[in-house]
C-alpha cells in the first residue's frame, strides 16, 4: 500500500486537520504560520519597558497561534492571518496582564497623569 504523501497546500492542511484532525497538519499550519507570531511580538515589544524579553513575547504567541489554528473555521469568509493576528496579540497581553500585580485601573490612571504633568508643545 502506498504512502499518501503529506501536503503543505493550506487548503489540503485545513481540510486534513477538519476532516481528520490530522496532527501532522496541524503542526504544519503552525509552523507556516509562524513568522506572524515574530512580527506581532515585535510590534508590541516595541511599546514595553526594555526589561520584558521578546523572547518571551514571542512564546506567548505560539499559545495564541496554536489556538487560532484549533478554533479557526475556514468555511468563514475570513483570512485566517487576520484571525490569528488578533489571537497571537490577545494571547500576549493576556499573558502580560496575569503577571502584572498592578491593577489596569492604576495604570490607566498613572498613564493620565504623566499626559496631564507633560508641558504642552
Amino acid at each position: 500500500m502506498p504512502v499518501e504523501p503529506r501536503p503543505t497546500d493550506q487548503r489540503e492542511l485545513w481540510r486534513r486537520l477538519r476532516a481528520d484532525k490530522d496532527q501532522y497538519a496541524r503542526e504544519q499550519l503552525v509552523l507556516q504560520h509562524a513568522p506572524l507570531v515574530k512580527w506581532v511580538a515585535g510590534r508590541i515589544a516595541a511599546t514595553l519597558p526594555p526589561h520584558v524579553e521578546e523572547g518571551d513575547l514571542i512564546s506567548y504567541g505560539m499559545v495564541g497561534l496554536t489556538s487560532a489554528v484549533d478554533r479557526f473555521d475556514p468555511s468563514r469568509d475570513v483570512r485566517f492571518e487576520t484571525y490569528a493576528v488578533t489571537r497571537i496579540r490577545g494571547a500576549i497581553i493576556d499573558e502580560l496582564r496575569s503577571q502584572d500585580w498592578v491593577p489596569r485601573s492604576v495604570r490607566a490612571r498613572a498613564r493620565e497623569i504623566e499626559r496631564d504633568i507633560q508641558p504642552a508643545h
